[in-house]
């Protein structure tokens, strides 16, 4: 695995000035995905927060190819971009490896974009699927999507005097992807970002399809002090809301090994999309809430344990 000092002389491929909000999470896992391919990369990327604050015209903040495409078919594009290099390859006009990898929200990737990345990953292209997953579609006003945690607030599933929340809980996208049988899945989180860099790394060496799902918590639509991105990123994983895990040919290995797991409260108080769950007359969903990270962190740990 790349030390530091080695990825610190790689070229920046997203560079300053872009328009994301302060705190933003996605600029930095775009850096730890992008920086730790050895080889030169193109990027495709899902209309989303990460497009339209980095190529506003006529600016870009992308040292690297960059493809934009519609909110539903980032992995079709994908593939496309991949299937035209290895005709051009297989009639020598282009000689060494590039690394192809898409990027989309959570809203592009669980829901209106899952169609276009079950089809691409099916079919083997030999590319890494990157989910930046923020929980909601924050770019068009914070509407809850298929990732959004039960009990949160969002515009379109409000807590009230009706509601505490989303009802449903989220679809479990990781486990998903690892059921298309695919030779590389993980899920990882910003805040353990040599984690991240491992995993991203390990895709790139991986031929065939791979996806990453990366939590990136979001200020404005989670609702907390942009300061705190990293340190919310971290009490996902402590409190086994979102655990580090990855799937290797089959194989699952959960990478971080909380042993002692904080109540999911101290991830959820730090954000106002919560904040009504800790007010009289929701005190039996938060337990509920509780218990089903429990009893998803101990079926994990059947899986695979460390």
């Amino acid at each position: 695995m790349a030390n530091l000092k080695e990825l610190s002389v790689r070229q920046d491929p997203l560079t300053g000035g872009h328009r994301a909000c302060a705190g933003c999470g996605f600029p930095q896992i775009v850096r730890m995905v992008l920086l730790s391919s050895k080889d030169p990369v193109v990027v495709i990327s899902a209309t989303g927060c990460l497009e339209v604050t980095t190529t506003i015209f006529p600016f870009s903040a992308w040292n690297v190819p960059f493809l934009h495409n519609a909110f539903e078919n980032s992995a079709a594009t994908a593939s496309g971009v991949e299937a035209a290099y290895n005709a051009f390859v297989r009639k020598n006009k282009i000689k060494g490896k590039i690394n192809f990898v898409a990027f989309g929200g959570d809203g592009g990737t669980y829901d209106i974009g899952f169609q276009s990345l079950s089809g691409a990953m099916e079919r083997g292209h030999d590319l890494l699927y990157v989910c930046y997953n923020n929980e909601a579609y924050m770019n068009t006003g914070v509407q809850r999507s298929g990732a959004t945690p039960r009990g949160a607030s969002t515009t379109t599933e409000p807590a009230g005097k009706v509601s505490s929340g989303k009802t449903r809980p989220r679809k479990d996208l990781t486990k998903i992807m690892a059921a298309h049988n695919l030779p590389y899945v993980a899920q990882a989180a910003g805040g353990y970002y040599m984690d991240l860099i491992k995993k991203a790394e390990k895709a790139f060496a991986t031929p065939g399809p791979k996806f990453i799902n990366v939590l990136q918590p979001c200020r404005l639509g989670w609702g907390y002090k942009p300061e705190l991105t990293m340190e919310i990123s971290r009490l996902a994983v402590q409190t086994c809301v979102w655990p580090l895990y990855e799937v290797e040919n089959g194989i699952w290995k959960v990478t971080m090994n909380v042993r002692e797991k904080k109540p999911i409260a101290e991830f959820l108080k730090l954000q106002d999309r919560f904040r009504h769950l800790f007010k009289p007359g929701n005190e039996q969903l938060l337990a509920d809430l509780q218990k089903e990270v429990d009893k998803n962190w101990e079926e994990l740990l059947k899986k695979g344990a460390p």
